[in-house]
């Protein structure tokens, strides 16, 4: 559905049922939990589908090991448990996933043992598969890159990995199959007041400048970080709930994790694991949890997060990455819920769902693995305060946009055929980039890209896997969107302008 349509049924919806603002993985799941109970549902996102922390993870859907060290059995039953859904529901974007954790110590070997075995009984019949002990030569099957000096064996275990990004266009994809509306670039710009409850929002369109009074049962705040910026829009001078945290991460070739397994480094010295991720033909690195008391747009990984990444890796990997092996850096701030000083490792990343005097009903915390039993949480908080029908969940069993190709890496799925139609099917827009012209066209036509960022960081991943490369193709990519959206030429140099900036900033200095 074009943007122009979507905005017209914006225009003649005298009222709807549920209004969800914030385009990320918790807003996305509430939409789409919405629609499927058959509440009219709109999402308004004031940047583009999972701009912020959704697009940014260490792209892991997963119980948490992690969390089970720190005796959060329940958020590891509740992860388990929808990291199962997900690999049903969408198996295009989630992937199981073998980790493997190198072994120098017999403690260690016991202690991990216990614990993995734990996570497998949490799973029960959820379970990829069971951990077991490996000897030394089986690790360095697995991991022919890890330090051997001192190693006794590993210990490996399944989970899952995904693409963030391509999730959250699926289930904004998924939210329009029900009849949904989502749209990006529409920021609201305050709520709306009748008989003491919030009654809807004004809204502007960031493109045309058009704004709106749109009305709604119940108001749903789902604006991750930003969460407490809506919160105090309905009661001013209220406290903040939400202490942000950062996590960066570094992505680097392949040749220093070859193969298909995953690195899992349990310990850090900042409290957190670190996870080596094969992804998207390149390795993930990450991650960190840094405290900051601003809320960035585009966050940067600090110096000190880079160096302690790579110096981290270079305990496990003798032929370690530097900074000049780094293709692309990014971090994403976490919506953790908490005050007071000290580390943010410990704080918990459970959500807390709010209704507020006057009817907002606002989320904070969170993760990805959980993002759809939140929806169903909050969707049936939602409607209990608003008196809307009470209706069941559905989406347990729903399959999400483009599942109906079955497991693959082609993030298109099913729509790969429609894409092979279109012009430029068969023109690479990079030698070191698996992107075409015709995925640009689809993406603009299908999935609302809207920017060269769109494209280049979400759309398609080439931001996130190699930032020069991406760079590099931005001019193409501008020509073929200029085209699809009716750009002037000067509005093709600032969109590339734009995007340069955004760029610059995944780019480490030597």
């Amino acid at each position: 559905m074009k943007r122009a349509d979507l905005l017209s049924r914006l225009r003649s919806t005298p009222r709807w049922d549920v209004l969800v603002v914030g385009g990320g993985a918790t807003g996305l799941g509430c939409a789409v939990e919405a629609a499927s109970r058959g509440y009219t549902t709109l999402l308004l996102e004031a940047r583009d589908f999972a701009k912020g922390t959704s697009s940014r993870s260490t792209k892991l859907i997963h119980g948490g090991v992690r969390y089970l060290a720190q005796g959060r059995i329940g958020l590891v039953r509740e992860a388990l448990a929808e990291r199962a859904l997900l690999l049903a529901n969408a198996p295009h974007l989630v992937h199981p996933q073998r980790f493997v954790v190198p072994v120098y110590s017999h403690l260690d070997r016991l202690t991990l043992g216990i614990g993995l075995s734990a996570y497998d009984w949490l799973a029960g019949p959820r379970s990829l598969g069971p951990s077991r002990l490996l000897s030394a030569g089986e690790t360095l099957a697995l991991l022919p890159t890890v330090e051997n000096h001192g190693l006794l064996g590993g210990i490996a275990y399944m989970d899952a990995r995904f693409d963030d990004a391509r999730l959250a266009i699926s289930l904004m994809r998924t939210l329009l199959g029900l009849g949904g509306v989502a749209l990006n670039y529409l920021p609201v710009e305050g709520l709306c007041h009748a008989g003491g409850r919030v009654g809807g929002v004004r809204a502007r369109d960031a493109e045309s400048g058009e704004t709106f009074e749109i009305t709604a049962q119940v108001v749903i705040n789902a604006t991750g970080v930003w969460a407490d910026q809506l919160r105090q829009l309905d009661e001013a001078g209220l406290p903040g709930r939400l202490r942000p945290s950062q996590g960066a991460h570094l992505v680097v070739d392949r040749d220093f994790l070859p193969g298909d397994s995953a690195l899992l480094i349990p310990h850090t010295r900042d409290g957190r694991v670190l996870f080596m991720i094969p992804w998207k033909g390149k390795v993930l690195l990450g991650t960190t949890d840094t405290a900051r008391q601003d809320l960035a747009e585009e966050p940067r990984p600090f110096r000190e997060e880079v160096d302690f990444i790579l110096d981290t890796a270079a305990r496990y990997l003798p032929h370690a990455p530097g900074r000049s092996d780094v293709r692309s850096a990014f971090a994403g701030l976490r919506p953790l819920i908490g005050g007071g000083a000290g580390s943010t490792a410990s704080l918990s990343r459970e959500h807390v769902i709010e209704v507020s005097g006057q009817g907002l009903v606002s989320v904070a915390g969170g993760k990805w693995t959980t993002y759809r039993r939140m929806g169903e949480e909050i969707i049936d908080r939602a409607a209990a305060s608003a008196s809307l029908p009470a209706r069941a969940s559905r989406s347990r069993e729903l399959a999400l946009h483009g599942s109906t190709a079955g497991p693959s890496d082609d993030v298109h799925g099913c729509e790969r055929p429609a894409i092979d139609a279109l012009p430029g099917a068969g023109v690479r827009l990079h030698p070191s980039l698996d992107l075409r012209e015709a995925e640009v066209r689809h993406a603009v036509r299908h999935e609302q890209a809207r920017s060269i960022e769109d494209m280049l960081a979400r759309r398609h991943r080439a931001l996130f896997i190699d930032a020069a490369a991406a760079l590099a193709s931005a001019p193409a990519v501008a020509a073929i969107m200029a085209e699809e959206l009716g750009w002037t030429p000067s509005q093709s140099l600032e969109m590339q302008e734009a995007f340069r900036r955004v760029a610059e900033g995944f780019l480490v200095d030597p």
